[in-house]
């Protein structure tokens, strides 16, 4: 007695726990067999308990988004007044978030902390926290939303990532690739980038699928409740009967496909990115900021797909008539047409 201090702590090491030993000569935290005597130092609790599953969330988080104005109250009882150092914690299940609580001082009694939680997170699901905190500890979980519209159906390349690219001619700022595409274009002929094929209108309900069935039967709906590319054999050559002219108008529009905060362009914004490019033509499209590639479009006679690798053709938002505008263009040349709506273009989105 007197030349050694052995004090326990609650941490479990194997077989063994963890405790506080020193001497004249040093001390260091080891790993003692449980049944051999130790000192017993008593820490008293900043808080009796904290509960993150009463947590008042502020906010919400978006895959792919940058986390803005999102934070957390998270309540705690038996508070001392006494102060602590605040803590950061990174999240586990969606990683790229961080919760970040400042130095501050506990209620006597009970009061609340404010996590603030910054970071993008990686993908849908729940983003945990790991909280520990005036001697309490509790897990935050946060849920994570898809940005697209939740009744979308997606095709084998699955949801394209959401990244912003800004054109700094226009200073207008787009996703950085088609619906549907699995990457940029590396290409005007990149097969990876070309992205899926909508009719006009329609939401990502599977039709926009480059190997969809088809169907020759018009809907009389806004969302014909199936995943076929619908044929028509005649004028309007529209997909819809009758016609609705309201589809894709605004990002809050009826069957937007675009991830939250994005949609179609209109006629006039997709006719700026054309006048700023290099070239008039699919050269000037690939080289343009958007890196748009010729992906070709779907037919509404027979449902074939042509012209992949020639023809780029992009919806607007725009109504022409019975049809609607789209930028059009191929080696020789681009210019906005009019389009029947039953043909399917590419869908570059544009932010709000």
């Amino acid at each position: 007695m007197g030349i050694v201090g052995s004090y326990w702590s609650s941490t479990i090491n194997g077989t063994n726990a963890n405790g506080l030993y020193f001497n004249a000569g040093g001390s260091s935290v080891n790993s003692i067999a449980r049944a051999i005597g130790g000192s017993v130092r008593c820490l008293k609790h900043e808080i009796e308990s904290i509960d993150c599953g009463s947590a008042v969330n502020n906010g919400t988080l978006t895959s792919g988004y940058v986390a803005n104005g999102v934070s957390s109250d998270v309540p705690y009882t038996g508070g001392i007044g006494g102060s602590h150092n605040g803590q950061t914690v990174s999240s586990t299940g969606v990683t790229g978030l961080t919760a970040t609580l400042s130095a501050g001082t506990f209620a006597n009694g009970s009061g609340s902390l404010t996590y603030t939680i910054s970071g993008t997170p990686s993908s849908v699901g729940t983003a945990s926290f790991a909280l520990n905190i005036g001697g309490q500890s509790c897990d935050l979980d946060l849920t994570v939303s898809d940005p697209y519209p939740s009744s979308s159906v997606f095709c084998a390349s699955g949801a394209a990532d959401v990244v912003a690219v800004t054109n700094p001619t226009t200073g207008r700022t787009w996703m950085d690739r088609n619906l549907g595409a699995s990457q940029v274009a590396s290409s005007s002929t990149d097969m990876d980038s070309y992205g899926d094929l909508f009719q006009w209108g329609r939401a990502a309900d599977g039709h926009q699928c480059r190997n969809s069935d088809t169907l020759n039967v018009l809907s009389a709906s806004d969302q014909p409740g199936h995943a076929f590319f619908i044929l028509t054999g005649g004028a309007p050559n529209n997909w819809r009967s009758p016609e609705n002219v309201n589809l894709w108008q605004g990002v809050n529009g009826t069957n937007n496909p675009c991830p939250t905060g994005f949609r179609l362009p209109t006629d006039t914004e997709l006719d700026n990115e054309r006048l700023s490019w290099s070239m008039n033509a699919a050269a000037g499209a690939f080289g343009s900021p958007l890196k748009l590639p010729a992906a070709g479009r779907r037919g509404f006679g027979s449902g074939t797909i042509n012209n992949v690798g020639i023809v780029g053709s992009y919806w607007s938002s725009t109504i022409s008539g019975t049809n609607a505008n789209g930028l059009y263009f191929n080696a020789g040349g681009s210019s906005i047409n009019s389009i029947a709506r039953a043909i399917a273009g590419s869908v570059r989105c544009t932010q709000d």
